[in-house]
């Protein structure tokens, strides 16, 4: 390869943006399938590594599908799937070499869907119970239809296995039967206005003031073949019925690589008066771990919490991190679950509530429960917004395994690419 041909893949994702070749769209190009070995040329801003993911904006009018991107007659083939969202066209791909800076040139087709047909069967997409599937394995179910939260279960990760705790919703020998309201996956926090949405559940002894989180509209932004994107709203209510917030939610799911990719971007809104999120450790984007990755449990100590800045279990507790990953066996499998904070989110790097004993939570308003010397108490005026992002990262191995650093480079930062048609 010389010189002239070297390649980001990562930039990769930007490609497509040009690759239409500089025209606009005609009839033929209103499918993937139109799409036949479009040339692309690609300019990257800096290096990239090999297996990253990454989802990124796509200058163009690429029609929504799935496609394969090319390097050469001899290139190794990676899928790639394009998606819109609020008017926006994105593509979401795993780059499949490691390279410098540099020039690149590529070549993209569609590709045919196959029998595994989309994630989201349409019979379901108005359901409370909404299976998603990747290239036609299960990935993950939303579950919006019980009374305090909607939640996400299971969680299905690269090896088949879920990764998140079953209980309460299901009873497997072994697991921990604990703190009920940890369900498998889930967004929300334990002090808004004076209200309790974090303990609430069915499963709890009644609170006067447990409040509880409804979805009030959902769109399918996306129902691909590998990737799905799912956008609600949502009102958070007390006890009282009166609407404290609400909330839009856009999760992405994505099997577009040898790990499996949770995006959520969660917008909070004060829409009936200001909102205060109190110091309180219970929050906010969390999840339940299965019970043999917990570090420290009954019946096992299979686990390790490892973050950033390489402290590990106990000692990541409370702190401030752009990422933590959580480890251990389950079904006899080394694998891990890693939640990246995004830099846009709010109170970026956020603090962790992060447990031995299997909850994994980032919470950016415990700070006095933390240990630090102020408050995280935080008011949002009326009619402003705060939003927070997040990637949950699916993998097999361990936290090395898994090279995290560069997955958070690749999610915070993707590169800039300047495509031009030839």
């Amino acid at each position: 390869m010389t010189a002239s041909t070297r390649y980001t893949p990562l930039a990769v994702l930007g490609w497509a943006l040009a690759l239409l070749s500089g025209r606009p769209a005609s009839a033929a190009d209103a499918s993937p399938r139109s799409i036949v070995n479009r040339p692309v040329v690609i300019h990257a801003n800096g290096a990239s590594g090999a297996g990253r993911f990454v989802v990124a904006e796509l200058k163009g009018t690429l029609p929504p599908g799935l496609y394969t991107l090319k390097q050469g007659d001899n290139g190794t083939a990676s899928p790639a799937e394009v998606f819109e969202s609020a008017g926006k066209t994105f593509i979401a791909l795993t780059t499949d070499r490691a390279e410098a800076d540099g020039t690149g040139s590529y070549t993209i087709s569609g590709r045919e869907a196959t029998e595994s047909g989309q994630a989201i069967a349409p019979d379901r997409l108005k359901a409370n119970e909404i299976p998603i599937e990747t290239g036609g394995q299960p990935f993950a179910t939303y579950i919006s239809g019980e009374p305090f939260k909607p939640y996400y279960f299971p969680v299905i990760g690269p090896t088949g296995a879920s990764y998140t705790r079953a209980y309460p919703m299901k009873v497997v020998k072994g697991e921990d039967e604990d703190h009920p309201h940890q369900r498998s996956l889930f967004f929300t926090h334990g002090n808004v206005n004076g209200f309790d949405f974090w303990a609430s559940d069915p499963k709890n002894k009644p609170n006067p003031k447990f409040g509880s989180i409804k979805e009030t509209a959902r769109t399918i932004v996306h129902n691909g073949q590998l990737a799905a994107v799912i956008r609600t709203t949502d009102d958070w209510v007390g006890p009282d019925g009166k609407k404290v917030l609400e909330d839009e939610r856009v999760v992405g799911f994505y099997g577009l690589g040898k790990n499996r990719v949770i995006d959520f971007d969660v917008t909070l809104k004060a829409t009936d008066g200001p909102v205060t999120f109190g110091d309180t450790k219970e929050g906010m984007f969390g999840l339940r771990v299965a019970s043999s990755m917990d570090v420290k449990s009954k019946t096992n100590a299979g686990g390790k919490i490892v973050n950033a800045e390489g402290l590990t279990d106990d000692g990541a507790w409370g702190k401030a991190s752009p990422w933590v990953d959580y480890t251990g066996p389950v079904e006899g499998k080394t694998v891990g679950i890693a939640i990246l904070n995004h830099p846009d989110s709010f109170r970026y790097p956020t603090t962790w509530h992060v447990r031995t004993y299997g909850l994994f939570a980032a919470n950016p308003f415990g700070w006095h429960d933390f240990g630090q010397p102020r408050s995280g108490e935080y008011v949002l005026p009326n009619g402003e917004s705060i939003r927070f992002r997040y990637r949950l990262i699916l993998h097999a191995g361990d936290t090395a395994a898994a090279n995290l650093p560069a997955e958070f480079q690749a999610y915070a930062k993707p590169p800039r690419v300047e495509v031009e048609a030839k």
